[in-house]
């Protein structure tokens, strides 16, 4: 029996990456013997074991055949006369298929270490082509190394498998799993990059998809292009470390102006509701939790009404503080602002911008909440108010206090 330390560790080491997670792959050996040494089994589709005192996953070396259609559709094979090889031979990428012998010496039987240096993304072999989810894959890891290529002959692979329906058989929970990391890497757009580029978005995601060629006012958007616009929010997203949720939101945010007829070109009317429209469905058809679709929503309908707040006067200002729900829940409010602060700064020439709408809000929000609402209700109540009488009490009460804003 040996054991090899494999995948993105290996990778990560090589280029002086943190290395968050190690996992192994045992060579020689069965499930009881693994078994018989204390590790405990957790694999479901194909023998995966936890080590019993580090917890990290060792796995039999496997080969695998394809069987049916889509990811599940494999004939797991883990038997002892598995080579080191063979298994690594089924992995995605090249920078994928290295592994570590126990003296730490490098072996990398398909060139991962000649694609890393040269920032290469290329597929082991013929044998991607079977599993659709290598495509989101791939475009995830040009998210996560945006100085890195896509391999001609990888991303024409990709278009075949786009072309031959193989991502029909994709699952929504497989798609938002891949879509949320990659939400979450250093530079977002390119993976919407590489999916476009192979097909993919549009069979995916339509409602993104449709964005690029789609012009907006230069006056506000000197990069014009709606797509071009999007990509910029979303790397934006990630230069100011957003979390999940507001990432997903600025996503969303705009995806109604693909739906704006031509004649109405550049200008964008009610494109606000249509966006929340499509940011329903899309979340529907992903199944996108819905933390996530609650706070797109809001942006969506709001985030033109927040960059114009600089404007709006103490009651209108309530209004705003009211639609969108932040004296119940200021916490998401902030990441309303952070979404509508990533938008802002997602346009050509204005990257560094200050966006005093944020701070503004802020302060709103906070001397609106410092009115004591329960007492105005009290006071309301003894002078024979009921109901929205009430309600409209302590709304003026908190406009009055934001007069001095």
């Amino acid at each position: 029996m040996k054991i090899f330390q494999v995948g993105g560790s290996v990778r990560d080491g090589l280029l002086g990456l943190p290395v968050q997670d190690r996992d192994w792959v045992v060579v020689g050996a069965r499930a009881q013997d693994l078994l018989d040494r204390g590790y405990l089994p957790v694999g479901k589709d194909f023998p995966v074991f936890l080590h019993p005192q580090t917890r990290e996953e060792y796995a039999l070396a496997r080969t695998e055949r394809k069987t049916a259609p889509g990811y599940r559709g494999f004939e797991i094979a883990a038997e002892p006369s598995v080579t080191l090889e063979e298994d690594l031979s089924r992995r995605d990428l090249s920078i994928n298929a290295m592994a570590l012998n126990d003296q730490g010496q490098l072996i990398d039987p398909y060139g991962g270490r000649t694609d890393l240096q040269a920032g290469l993304l290329r597929h082991v072999s013929p044998a991607f082509s079977e599993d659709p989810v290598r495509v989101l894959r791939v475009a995830r890891f040009a998210a996560r190394l945006p100085e890195f290529s896509v391999a001609a002959p990888t991303l024409a692979l990709m278009r075949e498998m786009v072309g031959s329906g193989e991502l029909d058989a994709l699952v929504p929970e497989r798609v938002w799993q891949e879509l949320s990391r990659a939400l979450m890497e250093t530079r977002p757009s390119r993976f919407f990059e590489v999916l476009r580029q192979c097909g993919a978005l549009a069979r995916l995601m339509p409602e993104v998809d449709r964005l690029w060629g789609v012009p907006q006012s230069p006056e506000h958007h000197p990069e014009v292009d709606t797509g071009v616009h999007l990509m910029m929010v979303l790397d934006q997203a990630a230069h100011l470390a957003a979390p999940l949720t507001v990432r997903f939101a600025c996503l969303g945010h705009d995806l109604g102006k693909g739906l704006t007829p031509r004649e109405q070109w550049p200008r964008h009317l009610a494109h606000e509701a249509r966006s929340v429209r499509l940011i329903g469905q899309l979340c529907q058809r992903l199944r996108v939790p819905s933390a996530c679709r609650e706070l797109a929503e809001v942006v969506a309908r709001e985030h033109g009404h927040i960059h114009q707040s600089l404007d709006l006067g103490a009651a209108a200002l309530v209004r705003l503080l009211e639609r969108c729900d932040a004296f119940r829940k200021p916490q998401r409010f902030e990441e309303i602002l952070w979404a509508c602060w990533c938008d802002a700064r997602g346009r050509l020439g204005r990257e560094d911008e200050p966006y005093p709408q944020r701070q503004r809000l802020q302060k709103a929000l906070a001397l609106a909440r410092a009115v004591p609402s329960e007492q105005v209700a009290l006071k309301a109540q003894a002078q024979g108010c009921s109901g929205p009488r009430i309600a409209q009490a302590i709304h003026q009460a908190r406009a009055e206090a934001l007069k001095s804003l």
